[in-house]
């Protein structure tokens, strides 16, 4: 089967055969492959060829290694979404974890210096914000909120807020693609996820709305800005739109996951300006201050704020006073005000750098904001295994995909980039092409230096 199915004989083109072929459910979960030797024999290459090959696949998770006993198609490692992003962190250029670069983070070790042996905690009874960071946070909020509180991060405040709202069996409208981890939250809680597909200003209206009017849901989780995977933002315009439709559903509430925070390019922008009754707000600050300080911010109405504090309290009551005083001295630093927005201007100079070569090179890819880069791809495994070739990691698409039909993608920690953008985005528009039936596309060399 794998013989016959190998059009180009090269590394590449066997690995994406195979690929291919794992993806389609032909080689079933355990077959057992044959060996080197076999392969190479029946496609008259050298056994280097077709190790080579074994290697890339084995790289990019889709075979697994067994010694003596052979090679085999490797099990999935979880049914969460969120597990199958973790690429081949072995691989040299890991761009597949969607993390800040540390160097633009600003310097977590001078505020605490600043803060010094500050009490900042008497009793476990103390309230859940300090008062000096509420009140910043309240002049940086879309919105007036009329409650907030400050959590674990942005996935721990998902959480809490998913299970304040939502219950077995309702409908919930995502974004399409959507940030996988928020697809797991939502299908543990047993609700029915609805994707809205996107366009340059975030949740297309006609789409939006149709699903409202057909599947009554109860509420619409979305990224207002630097959207994770592609990068949208909302504009101001489609806040309008969107809040034109909710006026008519009253029960409906939206949650923002607004997890760019300040190097976002894009201006804050809420459906809280229209709906702060139904809009819950969570302002992340792991991307633009560190990831680190494990801290977010969620203000809305009070009775969702006040469900996810009385909850806290069963656990862990509230999140570090001393990483709230870093983080209400990191917010009101001038220099530190200063690096990030240095940060966010080398961001976007990173992605608008790459997306420009690979534009001129007929790759497709956005990345509007924010760190990553949605780039267009042929066959998602195959793009994978030939950039595991290559030693560089990227995540696949399909765990962002709620509507599984359309073209596949790879996602690429653009941010992550620094330089060697030429030779980057040959990789990555080889790697767009690979596996295209009939491509025939010539292998290009390893960039030098490079695996």
């Amino acid at each position: 089967m794998i013989t016959s199915s190998v059009a180009d004989r090269s590394a590449r083109g066997i690995a994406a055969a195979v690929s291919r072929l794992v993806t389609g459910g032909e080689l079933p979960v355990g077959t057992r492959l044959p060996t080197v030797r076999d392969v190479a024999r029946a496609l008259s290459v050298s056994p280097t060829t077709v190790s080579e090959a074994w290697q890339s696949l084995a790289r990019a998770g889709a075979i697994e290694t067994r010694g003596r006993s052979g090679s085999f198609v490797a099990a999935p490692r979880s049914s969460l979404r969120y597990s199958r992003l973790a690429g081949a962190s072995s691989l040299p250029r890991d761009l597949s974890t969607g993390v800040p670069d540390y160097d633009l983070l600003p310097s977590l070790t001078s505020s605490l210096a600043r803060i010094g042996d500050a009490r900042l905690t008497h009793s476990y009874l103390e309230a859940a914000v300090l008062p000096p960071l509420e009140t910043v946070l309240r002049g940086r909020w879309p919105f007036p909120p009329e409650q907030l509180t400050v959590v674990d991060g942005a996935m721990d405040a998902l959480d809490r807020v998913s299970a304040a709202v939502v219950r077995l069996g309702d409908r919930v409208l995502v974004e399409h693609p959507a940030f996988p981890p928020v697809l797991d939250l939502l299908d543990a809680l047993g609700a029915t996820v609805i994707g809205i597909p996107l366009d340059a200003d975030g949740m297309r209206p006609d789409a939006f709305a149709a699903a409202v009017r057909r599947h009554d849901p109860v509420a619409v989780f979305l990224q207002p800005r630097a959207h994770n995977p592609t990068g949208v933002s909302m504009s101001g315009r489609r806040v309008d739109e969107l809040g034109d439709v909710l006026v008519a559903y009253p029960g409906m509430m939206v949650v923002e996951d607004d997890h760019a925070g300040d190097i976002a390019t894009a201006a804050p922008v809420s459906l809280g300006t229209r709906l702060p009754d139904r809009t819950v707000h969570i302002a992340g600050f792991s991307k633009s201050h560190g990831p680190d300080l494990r801290l977010a911010a969620i203000g809305g109405p009070a009775r969702v704020i006040a469900a996810v504090t009385d909850r806290r309290l069963l656990g862990p009551g509230w999140s570090s006073r001393l990483l709230q005083a870093v983080l209400l001295d990191l917010l009101t630093s001038a220099d530190v005000a200063a690096q990030v927005a240095a940060a966010r201007d080398e961001y976007a100079r990173r992605r608008a750098t790459l997306v420009t070569a690979l534009t001129e090179r007929g790759a497709t890819a956005t990345a509007a904001d924010g760190i990553n880069l949605w780039l267009t791809v042929a066959d998602q495994q195959a793009a994978m295994v030939e950039l595991a070739g290559h030693g560089v990691a990227v995540a696949p698409g399909a765990p962002f995909d709620v509507i599984p039909s359309g073209p596949q993608h790879i996602r690429i920690t653009a941010g992550l980039i620094r330089d060697e953008f030429v030779e980057y985005a040959d990789l990555f528009a080889s790697a767009a092409r690979a596996g295209a039936r009939g491509s025939g596309s010539p292998r290009r060399p390893h960039p030098r230096g490079w695996r």
